[in-house]
């Protein structure tokens, strides 16, 4: 089975999956940081409504392009997550680092200056992403990481999109590690 998205020529959910997995393991074993971010383009389903399904898809494929040329390490990997969600994996970052990450990322997209006439947020296609990060403890499961995203994505949406927000709720200890 191929581990890319042949829409958008990024790795495909299956393989963040196994990545993320793989990473998370040894994050927790070498007690490194490990981050993710989430990202959501703001009011798609307006942009597909009335640029059509094929203005959709290739809208997310200069996005996708766009993220991806944005990471500069060979182990930060972008991966379509569902619909018109992304995800970064960047092992051995920190929280401060992973800021740095989704906030070029974030002024990535915004420079390209896609027209959305449908858009609340711009005149162009903006994104909002959430951003977690944590040296993983033994008894904590991954999916933890990826509901601190979560909770930074829908926060980054409700304090007005197109912008990035870090998760301020972490673990307990996770931050002093």
């Amino acid at each position: 089975m191929s581990t890319t998205d042949s829409l958008f020529g990024i790795a495909n959910r299956r393989s963040f999956d196994d990545y993320f997995d793989k990473e998370w393991r040894r994050a927790t074993r070498e007690e490194k940081h490990l981050s993710i971010i989430l990202i959501d383009i703001d009011h798609f389903k307006a942009f597909n409504d009335n640029y059509g399904h094929q203005g959709g898809d290739d809208c997310l494929r200069k996005v996708a392009s766009r993220l991806r040329d944005c990471l500069k390490r060979g182990g930060d990997k972008i991966a379509r997550y569902g619909g018109e969600e992304f995800v970064v994996v960047l092992p051995n970052t920190s929280e401060k680092g992973a800021i740095t990450i989704a906030e070029e990322l974030c002024a990535g997209v915004e420079a390209m200056n896609l027209k959305h006439e449908y858009s609340k947020v711009a005149d162009h296609v903006t994104i909002s992403l959430g951003v977690a990060s944590m040296i993983p403890p033994q008894e904590v499961s991954l999916s933890t990481l990826i509901k601190l995203a979560d909770d930074a994505l829908y926060e980054s949406k409700g304090l007005g999109r197109n912008r990035c927000q870090y998760a301020e709720n972490q673990l307990p200890n996770a931050a002093a590690r």
